[in-house]
């Protein structure tokens, strides 16, 4: 690749391929689970440690165009609907703290720490832009959920950093937004013109919010009650309904967008196996490690697709 391609592809970098950390993040968390219920954890660890490299990797790289190309860092950050993949960064911070978590107890508080300030400042700068810029219905797709996702997802290692004051306070954000957003997607999707192919994957995070929410709740209270059943459930008959929706996603082209099938999947899998865990279900735990095999099966479709992408130069490319 000559400097002139590198630069090129620097300026374009997507800020969507954090959805990749997310998703390998994801798996290698449903992996853990796996092998804790049928011996000790080896495979999930050398992922973990994999996927920290990537996201090492991929962070240096989005820092260098930020820094080169600032004017394209502030264009996607302005965007409608990329501006929604900014938080996806701190979300990979949050995640990879749940990873290590029980491998590196101090990087874990470390990666807690900076994510969910991070998260915070991405999380208020979004509503203010959702308060005050006036955006059309159109622009609105499930790509929203993904700073909400984020504040549900803060207790889930920050019982063990923090006081659970903190944890409370970024759950009940989520869940009180979880729900205002459902209600908008809903009338998105129903009332008005279709999403366009390149966000149908989107659909798929739709399943994020009650499956982190059943993890998060489970961990700051410890009790299996009705309202952690109802965001089990939910979270299930979700991944049930974008499944069925699977006829339509297998005909659209290559997008990097495709990354959201992955951690939805694998939030899926991991409440499942903590359902599982909670109830000593057999049920459940199949449940568990059939949606982890499936998630490990669209993680290796995505991810020859991305290397495709790649090779032919058709990642980083400006957007329309």
């Amino acid at each position: 690749m000559s400097a002139q391609e590198n630069n090129l592809c620097l300026e374009n970098l997507p800020i969507p391929l954090y959805g990749s950390v997310m998703g390998l993040t994801g798996l290698a968390m449903a992996l853990a689970h796996f092998e804790h219920r049928h011996g000790d954890p080896f495979w999930s660890q050398i992922l973990l440690y994999a996927v920290s490299a990537w996201f090492v990797v991929l962070s240096i790289a989005y820092l260098a165009k930020w820094a080169r190309y600032p004017a394209e860092v502030n264009k996607e950050y302005q965007h409608p609907v990329r501006m929604n993949f900014f938080p996806a960064i701190s979300i990979s911070l949050l995640l990879l703290s749940i990873g290590y978590l029980e491998i590196h107890h101090g990087l874990s508080a470390a990666l807690w720490y900076t994510g969910t300030l991070l998260h915070l400042f991405f999380l208020l700068r979004t509503l203010r832009v959702w308060f005050f810029r006036g955006l059309q219905m159109q622009t609105f797709n499930p790509a929203w959920f993904i700073p909400v996702v984020g504040t549900i997802l803060v207790p889930v290692a920050g019982v063990s950093h923090a006081p659970v004051e903190i944890s409370w306070f970024f759950f009940s954000v989520g869940i009180i937004f979880w729900v205002a957003l459902l209600g908008i997607t809903l009338n998105r999707v129903i009332f008005h013109n279709g999403l366009p192919p390149k966000l149908l994957p989107t659909l798929f995070i739709l399943i994020a919010p009650p499956a982190v929410g059943f993890i998060a709740y489970i961990k700051l209270t410890g009790s299996l009650d009705a309202f952690a059943q109802l965001l089990y459930f939910h979270g299930l008959f979700m991944t049930l309904l974008v499944l069925t929706f699977t006829d339509r996603f297998v005909r659209l082209p290559f997008f990097l967008s495709w990354w959201a099938y992955t951690f939805p999947l694998a939030a899926a899998s991991l409440s499942s196996f903590l359902y599982a865990s909670l109830t000593s279900s057999a049920f459940f735990a199949t449940l568990a490690s059939a949606l982890l095999i499936l998630l490990a099966l669209v993680i290796v479709i995505v991810g020859a697709r991305t290397i495709k992408a790649a090779a032919r130069k058709e990642l980083c490319v400006p957007e329309e």
